[in-house]
């Protein structure tokens, strides 16, 4: 009886796991790696009851600052100092959070505190925070994502989509 259950447990841990598996997005701008580390949820017809008020990440004790993926906290790593939109960033590794407040103004946070599980937020150890630019994406996106995109020489746009929403800010290698 004491396998049945844990294999029944070891199976539910494993189709939750399934549902928001690890992903990252690496990419190489001016010569130096920007890496982000987070796990992907996914819409699973939840399609306007993610973001809401009401609605799936409300229920998270660090509400309305989102971990901006599932399980552990989303992970930034960089080799160079950054600036992203007008926030310095030093090389190093840091946690990146989303303040979804006001679902038409995304706010990103940079904060120093890393390896944490991503319901766990200090304030105190915020880096800082940079307004984002909101779009919505020409079609609904079932996988969050993040995107690292070249711009020109040492510049490059952070993108942050899910459901009905895309969030961006520039960043500049230093």
């Amino acid at each position: 009886m004491k396998s049945l259950l844990l294999c029944g447990a070891l199976a539910a841990a494993s189709l939750a796991w399934a549902q928001s598996p690890p992903a990252t997005e690496s990419k190489a701008i001016g010569g130096k790696t920007i890496t982000i580390k987070y796990c992907s949820p996914r819409v699973n017809s939840r399609a306007g009851r993610i973001f809401t008020k009401d609605g799936l990440i409300s229920h998270d004790a660090t509400y309305p600052v989102w971990r901006a993926g599932a399980n552990d906290a989303t992970a930034l790593h960089t080799d160079a100092d950054l600036t992203i939109g007008d926030l310095n960033v030093p090389k190093g590794d840091y946690t990146l959070y989303v303040d979804i407040a006001d679902p038409e103004h995304w706010i990103l946070i940079v904060n120093k505190q890393t390896g944490q599980w991503g319901l766990t937020y200090n304030k105190a150890q915020d880096l800082g925070r940079v307004r984002m630019t909101m779009s919505k994406p020409p079609a609904p996106v079932e996988d969050m994502k993040f995107t690292i995109d070249a711009t020109g020489g040492n510049k490059g746009k952070l993108e942050l989509a899910w459901e009905n929403h895309r969030a961006s800010v520039p960043l500049t290698v230093k």
